[in-house]
């Protein structure tokens, strides 16, 4: 439902961030700088500095860390969905999930640090991903709504990635949103099936509705004026577009489907400010916010130990590819001799 902007251009202004001091050589600084304000691509043969690498290392694993670890609530529902046709649905779409966090390791291994290193950081607590994973699906409604809410934050979070400075990473999200754009629609169908359904299925999706809603506007990031990555991201064309902007992008996307999905969003100051021309909404709990990124949501200890054990013993996949991979090598050198 979001997709259809991938190629808007940003909003003027909203690139007009003047170069921070930097410690890096001169010369090749003001090439770098002349790239960005020129809306160009840095491919991973070319000088970047050290700051730029490292923070895109963090976003782009991170990133990566969100889809696979995503995988685990949805995946939860697989053997438990309503029927065949939704069981398929599933299934796809985890594996999609699945596929995305391969295409951001890919994208974060051109910047010259290892799948494992990644891993491990994300196993021993020390990389972060989406905190909104840390939450149970409780029931099928909660399917239908991550769909919906979750992955709908998700495409508008990540659009403007699309046209995001570093290439690779900009090339991986064109594909990833337009496979989230089919996760998000999967999951507005189901849930206008349920509302078309009993009472106590509509009263399923309004509750799940009311448990999630918060939680994805969260997903946005804090408040542009507590973010301190922000204004570098936006200086080297990594973001496009701040916190709060995405996140009032969102509301004004959803109210309207809402109401056609017929349900009410859980927010008694929601309302339409005729002169802002936007809709305005009320404060968001950002102690449960930070509570959850820092480690102590209702879900945190389960989702990383589940991914531990699921490394662990996948490992002997892993060494069986290896070795098949060392036996094609030597059998393709012995040839060429």
């Amino acid at each position: 439902m979001y997709t259809q902007s991938m190629s808007v251009p940003d909003e003027a202004g909203s690139r007009t961030v003047q170069p921070l001091p930097s410690t890096e050589p001169a010369d090749r600084m003001a090439r770098f700088d002349a790239c960005i304000d020129a809306d160009g691509r840095i491919e991973p043969q070319d000088w970047m500095p050290e700051a730029y690498r490292k923070t895109l290392v963090r976003q782009i694993s991170q990133h990566a860390h969100s889809e696979i670890v995503g995988m685990l609530p949805e995946g939860n529902w697989i053997s438990r969905a309503p029927s065949l046709k939704r069981k398929a649905i599933l299934i796809a779409k985890v594996q999609d999930e699945g596929g995305h966090g391969l295409y951001l390791y890919s994208a974060a291994e051109t910047l010259g640090t290892s799948r494992d290193q990644m891993v491990q950081a994300l196993h021993e607590g020390k990389a972060k991903y989406s905190s909104i994973f840390n939450y149970p699906t409780l029931t099928w409604a909660d399917v239908g709504v991550v769909g919906w809410l979750v992955d709908g934050a998700a495409i508008m979070n990540q659009i403007p990635l699309c046209r995001c400075s570093y290439g690779p990473y900009a090339r991986a999200m064109v594909r990833v949103c337009k496979e989230e754009s089919f996760h998000q629609r999967q999951g507005y169908e189901s849930l206008l099936v349920m509302m078309r359904g009993t009472q106590a299925q509509r009263d399923m999706v309004q509750d799940a509705v009311n448990r999630w809603w918060w939680k994805c506007l969260a997903m946005f990031g804090p408040p542009d004026a507590d973010s301190p990555n922000s204004v570098q991201g936006m200086r080297w064309g990594i973001k496009r577009v701040s916190n709060d902007e995405l996140r009032q992008q969102f509301v004004d996307a959803t109210v309207p489907q809402a109401k056609v999905l017929g349900v009410t969003l859980p927010d008694p100051l929601l309302k339409w400010n005729e002169e802002r021309g936007h809709h305005d909404y009320g404060p968001i709990d950002w102690d449960e916010f930070w509570h959850t990124v820092n480690g102590n949501g209702p879900c945190n200890k389960e989702r990383l130990a589940t991914r531990v054990k699921a490394h662990e013993d996948g490992a002997w996949v892993r060494q069986a590819a290896l070795a098949h991979a060392r036996k094609q090598e030597q059998r393709r050198m012995k040839e060429a001799a």
